[in-house]
C-alpha cells in the first residue's frame, strides 16, 4: 500500500499536496471540499498588512470622531482595536475549518514591515490555526536602501512573528536575493520552521486604450516549477528548515520531481483555479500510477533522491549545466 503521507512545519500531512493560498479559501464549504479530494492541508487566503492597518485607522477614526466636544467623552470608548469586521471574519473562518475539517490550517499573513500587523499573529494561533505562512511581499524602490537593508528588515519581521506566537512559521519568499542559500541559512537561524518558494512577482501591465497602469494576473503554467525545482533540490540537507514548493505544480508527476528534488510539500493554487477543487484528486492518482509503476512504496523514500547532495551528476544544477545547455541547444531555423 503506498504511503503518500509527509513532514511539514512538525506535522504529519495525509499528503504532500497543499492547497496555496488563493480565493478558494475564502469560502468554508471549499476548504471541505478540498479535504475531500485529497489536501494534505490548507493555506487560507492572505491577510493584508495594509488591511489591517486600514481597519485600524477607520475604526479609531468613527470612535474618537466628534469627543472633542465633551469633557469627559474620550472616556468613555475603549482603546481601538484592529480585530474587527474583515479581520474578525478570518478568525472566524480560521475557527470554523479547524472545528470543521481533519487536515492543518495554515493561516497567512502578507506584509512589509514590523508592527501591529504582526501581533496579528498572536490571534490567528488563539483562533486554532495550526500554522502560519508568513508572505513578505516586497520591492524596495529605495536607491539609497541596500540590499543587505532589506533582509535585516525581513529577518526582524521574522523574529517578531516567532516572538509573538509559538505555532510554527514558514516564511513564503520571492527569488530575489543575491545569494538565496545564505539567506535561507539566516531565516533558519532566527526561527523559521519552513520556507515556501517561491512568490511569484505580480507585474502590472499598460492598457493602450486607457493609458492607464492596471493589474495583471497570470496563472502559472508547469514550466514555472523549474525555479522552485533548482533551489529546493540546491538547499536540500545544506538548510535545517522544511522547503515547500510552489509555483508550477499542475500534475502528479510535478509533484514527483519537486519531491525528489527536496520538498516536503507541494502547493497549488492555480491548477484548482482552472480545473476545479476537485483536481487534486487528478494529481493524487497520478502520483499514485507513476509510484506505482516505479516500485516507490512512500514519498519520503523519494525526498532528496535527486537534490544536488544526492544527484549522479550534481553540476547539473550550476553552472556547468548552464554552460552545456546553450552549447548543446540546436536552434529550429538556421
Amino acid at each position: 500500500m503506498l504511503d503518500l503521507t509527509t513532514n511539514y512545519l512538525g506535522m504529519t500531512l495525509r499528503s504532500p499536496l497543499v492547497v496555496s493560498a488563493c480565493p478558494l479559501s475564502e469560502k468554508l464549504e471549499n476548504i471541505q471540499r478540498m479535504e475531500a479530494a485529497g489536501a494534505g492541508a490548507v493555506v487560507l487566503y492572505s491577510l493584508f498588512e495594509e488591511q489591517i492597518r486600514q481597519e485600524r485607522e477607520a475604526m479609531h477614526h468613527y470612535m474618537v470622531y466628534g469627543t472633542e466636544s465633551f469633557a469627559e467623552a474620550l472616556s468613555y470608548f475603549p482603546e481601538p482595536d484592529i480585530y474587527h469586521v474583515g479581520t474578525e471574519d478570518y478568525l472566524r473562518l480560521i475557527e470554523s475549518a479547524r472545528k470543521t475539517v481533519g487536515i492543518p490550517i495554515i493561516a497567512s499573513l502578507n506584509g512589509t514591515t514590523p508592527g501591529s500587523w504582526v501581533k496579528f499573529a498572536r490571534k490567528m494561533e488563539s483562533a486554532g490555526a495550526h500554522a502560519l505562512e508568513l508572505n513578505i511581499y516586497s520591492i524596495p524602490t529605495d536607491v539609497h536602501e541596500s540590499g543587505e537593508a532589506v533582509e535585516a528588515n525581513m529577518l526582524e519581521i521574522v523574529k517578531a512573528v516567532k516572538a509573538a506566537i509559538s505555532i510554527p512559521v514558514a516564511v513564503k519568499l520571492s527569488p530575489f536575493f543575491s545569494n538565496l542559500a545564505h539567506t535561507a541559512h539566516k531565516l533558519a537561524g532566527v526561527g523559521a520552521d519552513g520556507l515556501v518558494l517561491f512568490n511569484r512577482f505580480y507585474q502590472p501591465d499598460i492598457d493602450l486604450e486607457t493609458l492607464e497602469v492596471v493589474p495583471n494576473v497570470l496563472l502559472s503554467t508547469p514550466q514555472a516549477l523549474r525555479l522552485p525545482l533548482t533551489w529546493i533540490a540546491l538547499l536540500f540537507g545544506r538548510v535545517k528548515i522544511d522547503l515547500a514548493a510552489t509555483s508550477g505544480i499542475h500534475t502528479g508527476h510535478d509533484v514527483i520531481k519537486l519531491m525528489m528534488a527536496g520538498a516536503n510539500v507541494t502547493m497549488m493554487a492555480s491548477a484548482l483555479l482552472r480545473s476545479g477543487i476537485e483536481h487534486i484528486g487528478v494529481v493524487e492518482a497520478g502520483m499514485r500510477k507513476w509510484m506505482e509503476e516505479h516500485d516507490y512504496a512512500s514519498v519520503r523514500q523519494m525526498r532528496g533522491s535527486v537534490s544536488q547532495m544526492n544527484a549522479a551528476d550534481p553540476s547539473a544544477f550550476e553552472r556547468a549545466q548552464y554552460i552545456r545547455s546553450l552549447k548543446t541547444y540546436q536552434p529550429r531555423v538556421s
